[in-house]
Formats: C-alpha cells, structure tokens, sequence
C-alpha cells in the first residue's frame, strides 16, 4: 500500500513563495513519475507540475510556468513543489499522486488524473491579495 503524505501548505500573501513536501512510502519511489494537482472549490482538479522517476524531466501547466518547480529526492523518498510569485488564483487543495506506471514516461499524458493511482490527502494553500 501505498502512502503519500503532504506538508508545507499555508497562507500567504501575493507575490510570496512556500514549498511544498510529499513523503511517499509503500513501493520503488525511484521507479515512479510523480505529480502535483490542485483543486479550488467548485472546480475539478487540475494539473500543475509532474517529474520523471529519475528526475530528469519535469512538465507543469502553463498557468504556472516560470513560477513554480517541481523536484525530486529520490534517497530521502519525497517529491517537492516551490511555488513562488504566488497569486490569489494558486488558492486551493494542493495534492501530491502517484505515477500509475513504473518507468514510464509519455510527456502528452502526465497531466491526466488517469495516469495516477495514489494520491495524498492534501495541503491547503491559501494567497492572500
């Protein structure tokens, strides 16, 4: 069993930073893509940053290119996210998944929800303006 635990959430104003922290645990966390979704109230959860199991490529959605980064530490078991230049609109749940597949890597499917099969419970990330 697989489990994914989120920490760093909080509030901040616009134009601060925090980062984000997933400790996984229960599988080869080395041989798995990982990902970062958000979710706002009454909306669907949506994609923002995802790392190739090595570490070697990264893809994030657009709205939050040149913001945020995505990284990885493979020996300690832990996927990050420092999210900087942060607006009103990065209000929401921030959740850690997953990859479905080990040691796979499609660029023009790691943005699905499908492509993950565990998820954590969520960091709450609130911006202030």
């Amino acid at each position: 069993q697989v489990h994914l635990v989120e920490s760093g959430g909080g509030l901040v104003q616009a134009g601060g930073s925090l980062r984000l922290s997933c400790a996984a645990s229960g599988r080869a966390f080395s041989t798995y893509n990982m990902g970062w979704f958000r979710q706002a109230p009454g909306k669907e959860r949506e994609f923002v940053a995802a790392i190739h199991w090595s570490g070697g490529r990264t893809a994030y959605a657009d709205s939050v290119k040149g913001r945020f980064t995505i990284s990885r530490d493979n020996a300690r078991n832990t996927v990050y996210l420092q999210m900087s230049s942060l607006k009103p609109e990065d209000t929401a749940v921030y959740y850690c998944a997953q990859g479905r597949y080990g040691r796979v890597w499609y660029s023009a499917t790691q943005s699905r929800v499908s492509e993950y099969d565990y998820w954590g419970q969520g960091t709450q990330v609130t911006i202030s303006s």
